[in-house]
């Protein structure tokens, strides 16, 4: 009867250790921002080229100034976003803008600068974090994670939904996907390739896909696994720059 109750008490303490030991959401991303350079993001200034435009990234008393600038034979234009304001300036001249075209000039500049430096916006105060159970791709395991905003703080695309699939070795966030409801909406599934790391900051580039019909966000891993989502795009950054340690 002892013998009977000591290996019933000695397997509640270890099922009780087996829950504590269980790994969340917020731990997982925890450990990808990191192993991608945690607080260097924090605290450098970062420019790089996308698509023949140039994106900078800078601190200056607190406040985090994103940039895009483009330069031709006959112009230079720059949008800065700083906060919820955003500005346009062309050959240094402040363009009046209306609040529509303003919005949406906002949001692609941020829209770059937030996948460039993922997963280190992952902890931002209006995202939320699920684990949704763990999953092999192309042999390989990983966390897979649903996240979705809050409305407020969350921006004008709050209702949007993305997953993250984190490696369970290298806690590094090596695919990405998310479901969009502006311009009629859609689905894209990116796979990270080309990693760098510059100057302690871990980079990527992207190879950007479609499903090729609709179907749920959160199944979207097994269209590709199955070699049914269509590849749209390669998103590539170039010239990548870190200053570390300009946070004033």
């Amino acid at each position: 009867m002892k013998r009977s109750f000591l290996i019933l008490s000695l397997l509640a303490v270890w099922s009780c250790a087996d829950k504590k030991s269980e790994i969340n959401a917020q731990q997982i991303v925890d450990k990808a921002i990191t192993i991608a350079g945690g607080e260097l993001y924090d605290t450098s200034d970062i420019s790089f080229t996308f698509r023949d435009r140039k994106y900078e990234v800078a601190h200056h008393s607190k406040k985090i100034i994103l940039k895009r600038i483009l330069i031709t034979d006959s112009s230079k234009v720059v949008d800065i976003k700083t906060g919820n304001k955003f500005e346009r300036f062309i050959n240094d001249t402040l363009v009046d803008l209306p609040d529509s075209l303003a919005t949406s000039y906002g949001n692609s500049v941020n829209s770059v600068h937030y996948f460039a430096s993922l997963p280190y916006g992952l902890n931002d105060a209006a995202v939320n974090k699920e684990l949704l159970g763990e999953v092999s791709l192309k042999g390989t395991d990983y966390y897979k994670l649903k996240v979705t905003f809050s409305q407020e703080g969350g921006g004008d695309d709050f209702d949007d939904t993305y997953l993250y699939w984190i490696n369970k070795t290298t806690w590094k966030a090596d695919y990405l996907a998310y479901e969009f409801h502006v311009n009629g909406g859609g689905m894209r599934f990116r796979e990270a390739y080309n990693e760098r790391y510059v100057k302690g900051l871990r980079f990527v580039d992207y190879k950007n896909y479609k499903p090729k019909d609709k179907g749920s966000i959160l199944t979207i891993d097994s269209l590709y696994s199955a070699n049914e989502l269509e590849l749209l795009s390669e998103i590539k950054l170039d010239s990548i720059v870190v200053n570390p340690g300009n946070y004033n």
